[in-house]
């Protein structure tokens, strides 16, 4: 585990909220946004994946999500249109000024991923972890499962799915008020739109995970996707070295 983390930047995005981001290493850039719940230091830096992509001579680029981390968590409603992670991921963008760069994500990061590309992001390539096909065409049923836990906080059964979600919120420190809003800024990515993204594509994600559906059929909805396994679940995936080193073979290959 990474015992310390770069320097945290902010900058103010679309509407004025902040928004955190952190870097390590130098050369071409790739941008990598972490799930739902999480943030950057924990999806990308604590397990040591950003260190194993920036070794292979990249800057890696991890912004918190609105909401999330160390980013502005307003809880006027008023802050989470349709897309607003999608419009925040183009700011950080266009904030630094990156025009060759790569884009990743994991589970809700890769659903903003979908969701820049079909609204015009143009990277190098992009790389979808802990995600099926499933999870960006009907965002509805997630919808519903993350409502029902920040809604029954302290009422879910030991050990069920609901219960390890709010045990992971407490160990991030997330504010349940904001969270709630963000899921109203969900969006449906048609397949229509999936099957236009003609870009190296990595798709990859644990042999346990179906939380987003199978990541297999969005390989293959993909015109030139490549599916990956790694140990683990939803959850549990994300803690194993084998995705960082995946997502860096893959940036390389």
């Amino acid at each position: 585990m990474a015992d310390t983390a770069p320097e945290t930047r902010f900058f103010d995005s679309f509407d004025g909220t902040s928004i955190a981001w952190r870097e390590m290493g130098e050369g071409r850039a790739v941008v990598l946004i972490h799930g739902y719940f999480s943030d950057a230091y924990t999806n990308w830096i604590r397990y040591g994946h950003a260190a194993a992509i920036a070794a292979k001579g990249y800057r890696v680029i991890m912004p918190d999500l609105r909401a999330h981390g160390e980013s502005g968590k307003p809880h006027d409603p008023a802050a989470y249109p349709k897309d607003a992670l999608t419009r925040d991921g183009h700011a950080l963008v266009e904030h630094l000024g990156l025009t060759d760069y790569d884009l990743g994500g994991y589970s809700l990061g890769a659903r903003t991923v979908s969701r820049m590309l079909a609204t015009g992001a143009e990277p190098g390539k992009a790389i979808f972890a802990g995600m099926g096909l499933e999870g960006l065409l009907h965002t509805d049923r997630r919808v519903e499962h993350f409502t029902n836990i920040l809604t029954r906080l302290g009422e879910h059964k030991r050990g069920s799915p609901e219960w390890m979600a709010e045990a992971f919120l407490k160990t991030t420190g997330g504010d349940p008020v904001a969270l709630l809003h963000i899921l109203k800024t969900f969006a449906d990515t048609p397949l229509s739109a999936i099957e236009g993204f003609d870009l190296p594509a990595l798709v990859v994600a644990g042999t346990e995970d179906f939380d987003n559906g199978a990541a297999v059929d969005l390989a293959d909805a993909l015109p030139r996707g490549r599916y990956v396994e790694i140990p683990g679940n939803h959850m549990s995936s994300v803690t194993k070295a084998e995705l960082g080193a995946a997502i860096a073979q893959f940036l390389t290959a």
